[in-house]
């Protein structure tokens, strides 16, 4: 039973279903989830009784069938890549083409539409590199790791000596992208375009609460579910 004293990551790991109320509140439940409730509720200037009542009527909806927490982290490395990694490879790229026919057309006169424009490139290029290290180092590391463990094995090696050092330089990575992300959001008023903008201008800020969203949930799954599970399989090898 979550109360305004439950942390929000933990509300997210037990309730699947509260991501959609997080989403639709602005509540981070990903980089920032390790706060009460009530104390994320307060930097939104949100009713936190309003929320916590959301949350429990999702709660009450049918959960969602796969259980992460509990599936094998091979396929939940396999999950990442397919659903999120692959959404961003496809995304980043439609983002900066739509952000520069936003500015060409309004940049002139709305002037958070050129540094919203170097904000989604710097973000694309960062989030290229990071998904890279984690399909060839991290991710492979993992599933050999469960693999051993599985077959009796001895636990393999990694040239970063104990999976915690390149978790970390991940999760550093994931409040970097997140913070970006603050940002657009704050400079775009909640993706909220001006009255009487164009479709292109509608449909770039749609785009980048889409793009906000799904990060949220890809994060979440990394920070609050792969890796801390992955560090417990590693600790338990010995």
């Amino acid at each position: 039973m979550s109360t305004l004293q439950t942390t929000v990551r933990d509300i997210a790991l037990e309730n699947p279903a509260s991501i959609r109320v997080f989403e639709k509140f602005g509540i981070d439940y990903c980089c920032g989830g390790r706060k009460p409730l009530i104390e994320a509720c307060a930097e939104r200037a949100l009713d936190p009784t309003a929320v916590l009542a959301a949350i429990e009527s999702a709660d009450a909806k049918p959960a969602p069938t796969q259980d992460w927490n509990t599936a094998s982290l091979e396929s939940l490395c396999t999950h990442i890549i397919a659903a999120h990694h692959e959404y961003v490879r496809r995304e980043t790229p439609r983002l900066w083409q739509l952000a520069q026919k936003v500015v060409s057309r309004h940049g002139d006169t709305r002037p958070e539409l050129p540094r919203i424009q170097r904000l989604v490139k710097n973000l694309g290029e960062d989030l290229a590199a990071h998904l890279g290290r984690e399909e060839s180092v991290l991710f492979p590391y993992v599933i050999n790791l469960e693999r051993n463990l599985a077959n009796c094995g001895p636990r393999s090696l990694g040239c970063f000596g104990t999976v915690k050092n390149p978790i970390h330089v991940m999760m550093a990575e994931h409040d970097a992208a997140g913070a970006v992300l603050a940002e657009i959001r704050q400079l775009s008023q909640d993706y909220t375009p001006p009255e009487g903008a164009c479709p292109t201008y509608r449909g770039f800020y749609q785009a980048l609460s889409e793009f906000e969203s799904d990060l949220h949930q890809h994060i979440h799954l990394e920070n609050n579910v792969l890796f801390p599970r992955a560090i417990e399989m590693e600790e338990s090898c010995g």
